[in-house]
């Protein structure tokens, strides 16, 4: 009764409610798109490089007090007629604590000014601010920060391997990882294209993704888990087919319920937070296509003779036994 209700009825849907595409039709061309695209974007890591923020790349880094809360429009403005290049803005803590990043200077006299016209403009955006702190990060510390930030990536990778492992066969471990790999390597392609500084705050958007796009593999995967029970004499490429539709309206609503999240943070989001949602937004677009063109065709071409092993061997038994009759 209640399902013929119009207001309780969706608004719209992306997809109907049943589809039937042949996605594993193109499997070769989203494999092969992938690939290009990948190694095109290994290329890109190379040369020219990511635009290595200053957490990776070294420099002055300063903690202020404002005597109210900070007015992060001003303390840019001000430090922007300071001409002292390049420089990341952030609250820190409290509302009135702001953190400085400045990039290295070549001497130490250079490093002297840019502090001294830093104080100047905090002075002009927020007279009686405080420097609280002031710190040079040298090369080896910034080194050791970018190994520890590809670290946690490669760990990451390592303990989603192990977990779809065990929850699944190793061909979805496998098809997972390989498809994660292969979505970090065009998000840096992302970031050396669009030369969006690359520091911490991208680490934690490029594991965030990871997240993401896991959790949409995981969504097809225990789909097919599912049918591979239910259809014991299907063909596995028609079963992957059959899964990926009945996962189709979920997994283009979660993507485009996150898409439109992210979205006004990358338009409106200021400095601070706008790489990491445009991350984001990449992100999602290439997780939700990997889970389709990439990481299904892996399982179809890996499981294919594990997995099921089609009618010709799961109907032996039948023709043996009419034979008999």
């Amino acid at each position: 009764m209640f399902s013929r209700l119009p207001f309780l009825r969706p608004l719209f849907r992306l997809v109907p409610d049943k589809t039937s595409f042949h996605f594993m039709n193109g499997r070769f061309a989203g494999l092969i798109v992938s690939a290009v695209l990948s190694s095109i974007s290994i290329g890109l890591f190379f040369y020219p490089g990511l635009n290595l923020g200053i957490d990776f790349s070294g420099g002055i880094v300063m903690e202020l007090r404002t005597p109210g809360p900070a007015d992060f429009g001003k303390i840019r403005a001000a430090l922007a007629e300071e001409k002292i290049g390049e420089q990341g803005v952030q609250r820190f803590g409290g509302d009135n604590q702001v953190l400085i990043r400045l990039r290295s200077q070549p001497t130490e006299a250079a490093t002297q000014q840019a502090v001294t016209r830093v104080r100047a403009a905090m002075e002009r955006a927020a007279p009686g601010t405080k420097v609280m702190r002031t710190d040079a990060v040298g090369a080896s510390v910034s080194a050791e920060l970018f190994r520890n930030g590809l670290m946690a990536l490669g760990i990451s990778l390592l303990m989603i391997l192990v977990y779809i492992w065990f929850r699944f066969e190793w061909q979805f471990a496998v098809g997972a990882v390989v498809t994660l790999i292969l979505d970090v390597t065009k998000a840096v392609g992302f970031l050396a294209i669009t030369r969006i500084q690359f520091d911490l705050v991208m680490v934690a958007a490029i594991l965030t993704v990871i997240g993401y796009s896991t959790n949409d593999k995981v969504v097809v995967y225990d789909r097919v888990r599912e049918n591979l029970r239910k259809y014991k004499t299907m063909k596995l490429r028609e079963l992957i087919d059959l899964s990926i539709n009945e996962t189709l309206n979920r997994t283009l609503g979660t993507s485009m319920t996150v898409f439109l999240a992210s979205l006004p943070l990358a338009l409106f989001g200021g400095e601070s937070i706008s790489g990491f949602a445009w991350i984001m937004l990449f992100g999602i677009v290439v997780g939700t296509s990997s889970s389709i063109f990439i990481a299904a065709p892996i399982l179809l071409f890996l499981g294919e003779n594990r997995l099921r092993r089609d009618n010709a061997v799961l109907a032996a038994p039948v023709a043996g036994a009419t034979a008999k009759r």
